[in-house]
């Protein structure tokens, strides 16, 4: 079978508390916000793809008459993503967060050399920035 998939377009991740991801993901993290609408969902650009930040108590909800044809989703409990980063950014990286208030859980490497941290948002969901190296991606 021929490979169709070509990379991952965006990502969804949830947090109830969309102003305190707001902070975390446009401030402390630098994304670029692509759009808002009210307490239901942030959009971020992320490289050459999308991070979906949802509410799940408002994605659970039925689609109002006349919205997009998206069916409902949300998911309970933490979710883990992991951000591509350059090797030489990441002690910057690691700063910002410290300066952030933001805990490393982990910062190590794997046994193929490349580095990993892990952390957590404000709605404690597990995030990841490692060297595209992790997975032989250069």
């Amino acid at each position: 079978m021929t490979q169709v998939l070509e990379g991952i377009l965006e990502t969804a991740l949830y947090a109830a508390d969309l102003n305190a991801a707001e902070g975390f993901y446009g401030g402390v993290l630098n994304l670029e916000k692509v759009s808002r609408q009210g307490n239901r969902h942030l959009f971020y650009r992320c490289g050459a793809g999308m991070l979906l930040i949802f509410n799940p108590a408002e994605t659970a909800q039925p689609v109002a008459a006349g919205a997009l044809p998206v069916p409902n989703h949300g998911a309970t409990g933490p979710g883990h993503a992991c951000f591509r980063v350059c090797g030489a950014a990441l002690d910057g990286l690691v700063e910002r967060l410290r300066q952030a208030n933001v805990t490393i859980e982990a910062d190590f490497l794997w046994p193929n050399g490349a580095r990993s941290i892990y952390f957590r948002d404000p709605a404690g969901n597990s995030l990841e920035c490692a060297e595209p190296r992790l997975w032989n991606i250069e």
